[in-house]
């Protein structure tokens, strides 16, 4: 009977320990804190659909477009650190394959400020042609902006280098130019900017691969800027 009643004793005991471990673990579970809910991709705004602009709207943003080109053009036109060309000459000039050169096509159109007047290649796609330029005041070069017609002459630039007053070329660019044609004025504007020279600068010489661009390469002028 004594057994018996400890065998009974011990089931009991083993009935309580279990209800009292479920008991535990349905506090935990109610305890922890529920998975946030996953959230739903936000809808399209309706603000990344494209806006058709009225022809009001399209004749502000072309005059807004002119006036950033004009503003360019004048803080380059005007800048104090820069020279223009004070002679020129050219690897090749429009019309040498024929001993008919005209004036209009000649090296030294490039001198001076732009005006309308440029200096055209003899080839549109075959070769390499240079343009040199010279200034009259040695400086400490900082950057080199060449004003062209059309898109032929920027597009196939392959090389900028620099004299020094010793008579040195230093080439300071090569490679593929980056510089498209310009759609807000009449000019292209090509500028490299580079690390100032420890050595004074006197003259210019532009590279063009003349197959990167198909066209005869027209320049109107070409700034040396610097101290």
């Amino acid at each position: 009977m004594k057994k018996v009643s400890g065998l009974m004793l011990l089931m009991i005991c083993i009935a309580m320990s279990a209800c009292n471990k479920k008991a535990q673990d349905a506090s935990a579970s109610a305890a922890a804190p529920a998975p946030a809910p996953v959230a739903a991709a936000p809808a399209p705004s309706a603000s990344s659909a494209p806006v058709e602009l009225t022809p009001e709207q399209e004749q502000m943003e072309k005059k807004k477009a002119l006036l950033e080109y004009g503003m360019m053009e004048d803080q380059y036109l005007n800048d104090t650190k820069g020279q223009w060309a004070a002679s020129a000459k050219a690897s090749s000039t429009f019309g040498d394959d024929r001993k008919n050169v005209s004036s209009v096509n000649q090296g030294s159109n490039v001198v001076g400020a732009p005006d309308g007047k440029t200096w055209s290649n003899n080839q549109q796609d075959m070769g390499f042609d240079w343009l040199e330029l010279s200034y009259a005041k040695p400086i400490n070069a900082t950057e080199v902006r060449a004003v062209f017609l059309g898109k032929h002459a920027t597009e196939s630039i392959s090389k900028l280098e620099l004299q020094d007053t010793d008579g040195k070329w230093n080439t300071v660019w090569s490679g593929i130019s980056d510089q498209k044609e310009e759609r807000r004025g009449e000019r292209t504007w090509f500028v490299k900017k580079f690390d100032k020279t420890a050595y004074k600068v006197k003259a210019v010489k532009l590279t063009f691969a003349n197959n990167l661009s198909h066209g005869y390469k027209e320049v109107e002028a070409v700034q040396i800027v610097g101290e």
